[in-house]
């Protein structure tokens, strides 16, 4: 696992994930249609685990009317984004620390892609409700992340195939193989019926999937 104040994995990040999260580019467009149906013309979007800019970038720049306010733990990934970012900064304000840095809003969606797997099931439910009390009612929540069935055999045969697709995508076998078994051991991935189950808790209701790639899995849910 990289670190996110790690300066070669911080240059990498965005070939990294492009190579490890199928179809990378056009789930920033399905969040993107997703969140415009609530956000509509003059939008006002959180993007939590916004550092980077990746997600930021597509969404600004398919709708030029919206503002954003993004919020990251990592202030060098932030300093990635600004750089990424260029003139469309004038729409965003970034925020650093977690869910808690982030203005009350109220929003009319927000995205959280490949972020809520680095959270523990307590702190992934404190972050969900916290972005429920940000949204609007009937706001839109967009997030990705892994989510695995906790059956050890299953759960191994999908890291297993997130490694092999890593492989066929240009990263180094070692590499990919290794950091499978990494990504089992220290992340806390919970399945898609544990994690349904939290946003339900957190008071999002209509919770529909709209992407599955291998060990990942995509929903959107109103507040």
């Amino acid at each position: 696992m990289s670190s996110f104040s790690d300066q070669k994995a911080i240059a990498g990040y965005a070939e990294n994930a492009i190579r490890r999260v199928p179809g990378l580019h056009d789930i920033h467009r399905m969040a993107a249609l997703l969140l415009a149906e609530r956000a509509r013309t003059n939008g006002h979007v959180l993007v939590v685990g916004a550092g980077g800019g990746m997600e930021l970038n597509v969404f600004a720049r398919l709708f030029p009317n919206w503002t954003f306010d993004g919020v990251d733990p990592s202030a060098e990934m932030l300093d990635m984004a600004r750089t990424n970012l260029g003139s469309l900064m004038s729409r965003v304000q970034l925020h650093h620390g977690f869910i808690d840095a982030a203005p009350m809003g109220p929003f009319d969606a927000a995205s959280c892609l490949l972020t809520l797997h680095f959270t523990n099931e307590a702190e992934r439910y404190r972050t969900l409700c916290e972005i429920h009390t940000r949204l609007k009612p009937g706001g839109a929540l967009v997030a990705v992340h892994y989510s695995i069935s906790q059956h050890s055999a299953e759960r191994n045969l999908w890291l297993s195939r997130c490694a092999e697709f890593a492989i066929l995508s240009g990263i180094a076998a070692e590499q990919a193989k290794a950091s499978a078994v990494a990504i089992g051991k220290q992340l806390p991935i919970l399945s898609p019926a544990q994690d349904e189950a939290l946003m339900r808790k957190a008071g999002f209701s209509n919770i529909s999937t709209f992407y599955i790639g291998l060990g990942f899995r995509g929903w959107v849910a109103y507040a």
